[in-house]
């Protein structure tokens, strides 16, 4: 099967879009230059406000451009049984008697929560089969807990409804079905309202926003983030689960921000953003960290580092990971993170064997999610393709199928 390239699926989407280079040039805002380079070498790569604005100017949505998310890798068939499962759990069939639970005898609001976590921690490893198996039953089960016994009850369901739809948009988020995340999230935003916790719909919101941007909808979603956001700093700031919350808000916003190009003004809500993370250490932990904004120091300097590589500033990116002691409720999945922009940082600096070291680190704590991440292919193609191949990487390209 060929290899399916940026430059590949640029030229394929101007031509469907009916652009001339020209045009495309005109309505992203990128120069012709750049989108000649990219059609003529297609394995080149480019930062993401780039992708962003070919995205906008082709009137795609970025996964479009970015091929499959890291999530499960889509083969351009119908959705698996385990996919229609969830989208059927999602949205219930109209005029259908509703789902029993999987098991009355057992259900109560403390297994739900239980299972919850355990979805939680399931996504933030990559598990996404087993996550994909497990989730439909989770969702019957909270429908039903939101529906039965006094008020009280029935909005703590709400409440595990709400988590649960948040989940089933996060996966879907994953798997590129961005229409079906913003489904999951607007009803999981509806049982939000419908419950006692004034945070649940914040959350909401923040998740809403990453699907916004996964859109290329940079706009709608640095609007809602900062929305959210001013709400529950004037309302819940003081709490540890109101800044985990704020601050989570405050790191998306500052996302779209550089993601428009506006890297200074994304830099410095990170550094506010850091700072205030160091107010958690003096505030009670919350019970139920794991269902709340995964919001630390490591957090907002993982995504700092993030920030930095995707504006071209490897050095900064480095510099920023230099030393940093992650947390221990710091998921697999922001690990992860850390080690492909490490990689890409030393990738960029002509450092293959700092890229090398990386990716074998992430190979060793995080396979699944590796063999998930279109990043971690493109950086393992690239180093493949350097004139001079650093020692080590073939077996990481045979470990991501991309040499036999």
């Amino acid at each position: 099967m060929a290899k399916d390239y940026l430059g590949d699926r640029v030229r394929r989407l101007r031509r469907l879009a009916t652009l001339t280079q020209e045009g495309l040039a005109e309505r992203s805002g990128i120069s012709l230059d750049t989108i000649r380079r990219l059609e003529q070498k297609p394995q080149s790569s480019v930062q993401l406000p780039t992708l962003h604005a070919l995205a906008s100017g082709l009137g795609v949505e970025l996964t479009s451009l970015l091929g499959d998310p890291p999530g499960a890798p889509s083969s351009g068939e119908s959705d698996s049984p385990q996919l229609v499962a969830v989208r059927r759990a999602i949205m219930p069939p109209l005029f259908v008697p509703p789902a029993p639970p999987r098991d009355l005898s057992t259900l109560s609001l403390d297994r739900i929560r239980r299972d919850l976590a355990w979805g939680w921690t399931l996504y933030h490893a990559a598990e996404f089969d087993d996550l994909l198996n497990s989730l439909p039953g989770l969702l019957t089960d909270a429908r039903f807990a939101a529906a039965v016994g006094d008020a009280g009850q029935r909005a703590a369901g709400q409440a595990a409804l709400s988590k649960a739809l948040q989940l089933g948009g996060h996966l879907a988020i994953r798997m590129g079905k961005t229409d079906l995340a913003l489904s999951s999230l607007e009803r999981a935003m509806t049982a939000a309202d419908a419950s006692s916790d004034p945070l649940l719909a914040p959350m909401i919101s923040n998740s809403v926003a990453w699907a916004y941007q996964r859109q290329a909808r940079l706009d709608d979603a640095r609007n809602l983030a900062v929305h959210a956001a001013d709400w529950v700093e004037r309302e819940h700031s003081e709490t540890s689960e109101g800044l985990r919350v704020w601050g989570g808000l405050l790191m998306s916003a500052a996302t779209s921000h550089a993601r428009s190009g506006d890297y200074q003004r994304a830099s410095d809500m990170m550094v506010t953003a850091e700072k205030a993370a160091e107010r958690l250490a003096k505030i009670p932990t919350p019970q139920d960290g794991k269902l709340l904004s995964v919001f630390s120091k490591s957090s907002v300097r993982i995504e700092r580092v993030r920030l930095a590589v995707q504006h071209d500033r490897p050095t900064e990116a480095l510099s920023l990971a230099r030393g940093m002691r992650l947390s221990k409720d710091t998921p697999p999945s922001w690990r992860t993170w850390l080690l492909l922009d490490v990689a890409r940082a030393h990738t960029d600096l002509g450092n293959g064997s700092g890229a090398v070291k990386a990716l074998e680190s992430l190979r060793r704590h995080a396979p699944a999610w590796m063999r998930h991440h279109t990043l971690a292919v493109a950086i393992v193609r690239d180093l493949w393709n350097w004139p001079s191949r650093p020692a080590g990487v073939r077996p990481l390209a045979q470990f991501l199928g991309i040499v036999d």
